[in-house]
């Protein structure tokens, strides 16, 4: 087994051995699919037609919460207890000790994000009847996925800055007020929305059809591929930001 190979099943042992971890993906799942039927029967019972593909991802929006949360307290809760100095008296090298973390939280993230995502679709199109989205149709496959990045990618930068901050606490009282609370509404005012639609939780939405470009109130000036790009960027900002600080500060 390679250096990191043994780092990453270091990270895995802790990863699947703190009670923690399947209380908060078993919260998503309960949030993601749960609150997705409850949506997928308000859009049934509307009048007018409404986009089929978004009465999931409502619900995944805030399932997300939970990711956010599993990936900062697992990046950062080393370093509020200051049990990383053991993690790294077994793993000396600090990018290696970092990216085991990372791929590791990443790889959780994504399992979780796939299984739910797929559960909520069904979930939601089950309500909706004749209104449902056909599952082998590239808009919804490319939803899908979408929304499958979107969630994985916002959750890697989530966790790359609580090794910037280092803190548990701090990383969740900036991170939840600006990515959930004052984004998701002032995203859509227009004085301030040419700058609060590039934020992270923002990009992801056009893929998600929870907008669309062009759109006069909740439009975005990008497409669904560029949304995602510009989440990969702010989640290699972040990535390498807790790099380096794991690099140059003490532990």
């Amino acid at each position: 087994m390679s250096a990191l190979g043994a780092a990453a099943a270091a990270e895995w042992v802790k990863v699947r051995s703190v009670r923690s971890t399947p209380i908060m993906l078993a919260a998503f799942a309960v949030v993601g699919v749960g609150l997705g039927w409850v949506v997928a029967g308000s859009f049934a019972d509307a009048a007018r037609e409404q986009d089929s593909l978004a009465a999931g991802f409502f619900s995944l929006l805030l399932g997300q919460l939970v990711l956010i949360t599993f990936a900062v307290q697992f990046a950062g809760a080393e370093f509020s207890t200051g049990t990383v100095r053991v993690s790294l008296a077994a793993v000396p090298s600090r990018g290696r000790f970092f990216a085991a973390k990372m791929l590791v939280t990443g790889l959780v993230v994504a399992g979780a994000a796939v299984v739910v995502e797929v559960a909520t679709f069904f979930t939601a199109q089950s309500r909706l009847g004749e209104r449902a989205a056909p599952f082998m149709e590239w808009e919804t496959v490319e939803a899908l996925l979408g929304g499958w990045i979107h969630l994985t990618l916002l959750s890697l930068f989530a966790a790359g800055v609580a090794v910037m901050v280092r803190s548990t606490v701090v990383a969740l009282s900036v991170l939840l007020p600006i990515l959930f609370l004052s984004s998701q509404g002032l995203g859509n005012v227009d004085a301030i929305r040419p700058v609060a639609q590039y934020l992270p939780d923002q990009v992801g939405m056009v893929v998600m059809h929870l907008t669309v470009p062009g759109d006069p109130q909740f439009g975005r000036d990008y497409g669904p591929w560029e949304g995602i790009g510009i989440l990969v960027l702010w989640t290699a900002a972040a990535l390498v930001g807790g790099w380096i600080a794991m690099r140059r500060r003490d532990a």
